[in-house]
């Protein structure tokens, strides 16, 4: 339900799986691939413009990495330490910083605008595309991030507000709130 209220993003999501034919077979075929391939191109476009509002770009980032605020916050192991960041902090972060393009054919026989493509100082953080290479992967929707990149852009901008112990760092508001449960006795 969460990528559907993001005003129309959900359903461009849907239009972008439905691009492809219903088997993976069928798709393999040369004019059937081109055809999805060229069908896929419009609706990339219109992610893409979505996306350049900042508010629905952080929409997605809230509900693609955090559930829709289901998970409180972001932790993950960086040189051998635990860094553990706020769900909104990460939100405003990659929210502000980051540019949205669509991809572009770089060789004979790519299709431009296959991807939307998540930018920090103009190298790719993140991209959301479609996967078909497969039978197990087939209309699928991916979106990953490059987590030497990530980790640069959230230490840049989140700095460390509370070590928790030798191997936890606490960035950004989530020392507010972090470590403030209780444990059942």
């Amino acid at each position: 339900m969460g990528f559907k209220v993001m005003n129309g993003i959900g359903d461009l999501i849907i239009q972008c799986i439905d691009c492809f034919p219903s088997t993976f077979s069928e798709y393999q075929m040369e004019k059937t691939k081109t055809k999805a391939k060229e069908n896929l191109r419009t609706h990339m476009r219109a992610l893409l413009e979505k996306f350049k509002d900042k508010t629905r770009l952080k929409a997605f980032f809230n509900q693609s990495i955090f559930s829709g605020g289901q998970v409180d916050y972001l932790v993950t192991k960086h040189e051998g330490i635990f860094h553990v960041f706020l769900n909104s902090d990460v939100i405003k972060v990659f929210g502000d910083n980051i540019e949205v393009v669509n991809s572009q054919a770089r060789r004979k026989g790519n299709f431009a605008e296959q991807k939307v493509v998540f930018l920090y100082n103009k190298t790719t953080l993140a991209e959301l595309e479609m996967r078909n290479d497969s039978i197990k992967h087939y209309k699928q929707v991916r979106f990953n991030m490059l987590k030497p990149k990530a980790m640069y852009l959230l230490l840049k901008k989140l700095p460390i507000t509370l070590k928790y112990n030798e191997k936890v760092l606490v960035h950004g508001d989530a020392s507010k709130k972090f470590g403030r449960w209780k444990t059942k006795k």
